[in-house]
């Protein structure tokens, strides 16, 4: 399936483009050789920078969140981004945080269980708690009161705020991921087309 927006070449890419990348490309054009070191095609990055202080704004903000020492453990983080992932439906963000969660220490069991944390003994009451709240978010555009109490029996003000930043950050991308056709969400609208009924038999 072709591309629903032109992603820019090297060639036609500014100076903050290129810096970006040679970061994750190295000196190939990423969109007559695409391919990022994770084995993506990398179509974010190349369709972002059709307006580069997007591209610049996205990147940082990204990273930001993922810089080691922050007031949230890594273990918070990945989990919320993967519900999100899940809830949102984008294959993109499941499959890359997948790797992040393993690389910050969680398990393989816990990883397995996570599409149905409900039900798992798998994860302790703090991390039920982030996957609630990033559940209700996604799915419903909201947190729940008790939801939200439980939420603040693990974790401070601060801690929560930066929960709710992470899971409305990485579903901002995965919309725009999916929207676009980028990635590993490049597939069409047309499973949610009615299937016609069989003609009745006279």
């Amino acid at each position: 399936m072709g591309k629903r927006l032109r992603p820019v070449p090297r060639a036609e890419a500014p100076a903050e483009v290129q810096e970006i990348y040679k970061e994750f490309f190295g000196d190939r054009d990423p969109v007559a050789n695409p391919g990022t070191a994770t084995g993506t095609p990398g179509d974010y990055w190349t369709t972002y920078a059709l307006v580069p202080d997007i591209l610049k704004m996205s990147r940082a903000s990204l990273l930001a969140m993922l810089q080691p020492g922050r007031i949230v453990e890594p273990r918070f983080r990945e989990l919320a981004i993967l519900r999100a992932a899940i809830v949102g439906d984008s294959r993109f963000e499941y499959s890359q945080h997948l790797k992040v969660a393993r690389m910050v220490g969680i398990s393989e069991d816990k990883l397995a269980a996570i599409k149905g944390w409900i039900t798992s003994d798998q994860f302790d009451a703090a991390e039920r708690a982030v996957m609630a709240a990033a559940d209700e978010m996604v799915g419903r555009n909201l947190i729940e009161d008790a939801t939200f109490a439980n939420l603040k029996r693990h974790f401070n003000d601060a801690q929560i705020m930066e929960i709710v930043y992470v899971v409305a950050l990485w579903r901002m991308h995965g919309m725009i991921v999916r929207a676009l056709h980028l990635e590993y969400d490049d597939d069409t609208t047309a499973r949610m087309q009615e299937i016609p009924a069989p003609p009745a038999h006279s």
